[in-house]
């Protein structure tokens, strides 16, 4: 199995203690995004609004798994089976400053 980080930072994996780094491939899977203002200001700077569109990244290829971020994985909804999303939830292990250094698991 191929796994390939299409995320801008190493993924540690933690399972019971044994942890296995996924750094980056140096390709990014991104959401397309357009955004437009919306004519309304607080504080000084203007509000505007996002539409989120297609997602840019490498086509399936078999025997390969794409690790990207959350918002690509819903982006993609189930249109892809061959992505997953490191596991952010409780359960992630986190430095003094909260920071995830280590996840225990993925998202589909």
């Amino acid at each position: 199995m191929n796994i390939i980080n299409l995320t801008p930072h190493p993924i540690v994996l933690d399972v019971d203690g044994v942890q296995t780094t996924f750094p980056t491939s140096g390709t990014v899977a991104r959401v397309s995004q357009v955004t437009e203002g919306t004519g309304m200001f607080l504080a000084g700077a203007e509000i505007s609004t996002s539409t989120f569109g297609a997602v840019e990244m490498p086509t399936a290829t078999d025997g390969t798994i794409f690790i990207v971020s959350a918002m690509v994985l819903t982006a993609l909804g189930s249109s892809r089976l061959d992505v997953v999303a490191p596991k952010t939830d409780a359960t992630a292990i986190r430095n003094d400053a909260g920071h995830i250094i280590a996840v225990r698991g993925w998202l589909q």
